[in-house]
């Protein structure tokens, strides 16, 4: 009797394409069995975990004021990784008291001190997760064990250093990764380090002028964004300097400064910057102008309102609907411009506002110029567009400002 193998060999070439198609069968059959063990044991473990989420929940507060042992769960790695899981998710909405509260039970059950050793002894993948936990945590103790990483070789390591850092919105992690850039350059992507730096200098926004004064090039630009971002009234002094820099994020963190700074010094700096190249630090300018509050603010928020970015005279008319100047005479003002598209933005914040009935009574009120003139206003008011250019149309003047009786 011939054997299998006598039978393939007479078949000769076509021998290969069996083989073939037994051995994709055969790993295909392994791999649909691999692929069911997995979901299987994932079935098992989820279904576990559930179970004893839950039983931990019923104990939670016993469990982090100590009057479970903590030895009754942390030998177990299982335990340890859900209690670990449930604390560090706690920490990012709990309150002041709550996330003391917390902080405490994870120095005194040794976690954070766990994760500080992980994060620097351990590689790959385990090192990353414990420098994310570790940032989670928003340790103070942690901070140095997470700079060091910083200054690691693997560029993973690097991000997750910095990811870490970021989540403990800390100036001290701030002082540590400017401490870095400033040694070693732009060395990671300039996103991660802007969204860590923001988080960290939100409390502290003066410790980034001297970093930002030295750096240079790609650097630069990524601070000056930071700056740009986390710049507050109380720093507007030292940002003067960067008034006339050649950094657009530079001058619009300037811009951003000066909305509470001394009116005399924000409205020189403010008149320069609303008539900047670059729109978003026009924006930033009528921003800070319409924080101010000022009467003197208007024709610079006329100058916003008239610009060739949306956003600049959408901000610049509601900047005029808050400003304590009276409401027909800025009316004219807009009118007298000429522009169809500050007109709107103006008549658009009007009705945001709620004032239209009242711009309209105050117009009826007003004595102006002629009664054609005022005809005119009420008709540009109610249809929203400018009059028509003929001849014996009203010419309305931008400078002639109504008296109320």
């Amino acid at each position: 009797m011939e054997s299998i193998f006598e039978r393939l060999w007479r078949l000769g070439p076509a021998a290969f394409v069996v083989k073939a198609i037994v051995a994709a069968v055969v790993a295909d059959g392994l791999l649909l069995g691999f692929i069911l063990v997995r979901r299987t044991y994932r079935k098992r473990y989820f279904a576990r975990r559930d179970k004893r989420v839950f039983e931990l929940r019923q104990v939670w507060d016993d469990l982090i004021s100590g009057k479970i042992p903590y030895d009754s769960w942390r030998q177990k790695a299982f335990d340890r990784r859900i209690v670990e899981t449930i604390a560090l998710d706690g920490l990012e909405a709990a309150s002041a008291e709550e996330s003391a509260r917390l902080l405490k039970f994870l120095r005194n059950s040794g976690l954070i001190e766990k994760r500080i050793y992980e994060a620097r002894t351990l590689k790959g993948w385990r090192r990353m997760r414990a420098l994310v936990a570790l940032g989670q945590t928003r340790a103070p103790e942690g901070i140095f064990a997470m700079s060091q990483a910083l200054r690691d070789r693997d560029p993973e390591i690097r991000l997750a250093a910095l990811r870490g850092l970021g989540r403990t919105a800390a100036p001290q992690a701030a002082e540590e990764i400017l401490t870095w850039v400033g040694e070693r350059g732009l060395c990671v992507p300039a996103l991660p380090l802007q969204s860590a730096l923001i988080q960290c200098c939100a409390e502290r926004p003066k410790i980034l002028i001297p970093y930002v004064r030295q750096a240079k090039g790609p650097l630069r630009e990524a601070l000056g964004r930071v700056l740009g971002e986390v710049a507050t009234p109380s720093i507007g002094p030292d940002l003067l300097q960067f008034v006339g820099d050649d950094l657009d994020e530079l001058r619009a963190a300037s811009a951003r400064a000066m909305s509470h700074s001394e009116p005399s010094l924000a409205f020189e700096v403010l008149h320069e910057l609303v008539r900047d190249p670059i729109w978003f630090v026009r924006l930033r300018a009528i921003v800070s102008l319409g924080e101010l509050d000022d009467a003197r603010a208007v024709p610079d928020l006329l100058v916003g309102l008239t610009d060739s970015h949306r956003l600049v005279r959408l901000r610049a008319a509601e900047a005029l609907v808050k400003t304590d100047a009276p409401i027909v005479p800025n009316f004219q003002k807009v009118v007298g411009t000429h522009d169809r598209y500050g007109l709107q933005a103006y008549l658009t914040a009007i009705e945001n506002a709620g004032l239209q009935n009242h711009l309209e009574a105050e117009l009826q009120a007003a004595v102006l110029g002629s009664q054609d003139e005022k005809e005119s206003l009420l008709k540009i008011l109610r249809e929203g567009c400018l009059p028509s250019t003929e001849p014996d149309a009203p010419v309305i003047s931008p400078t002639k400002s109504a008296s109320l009786p």
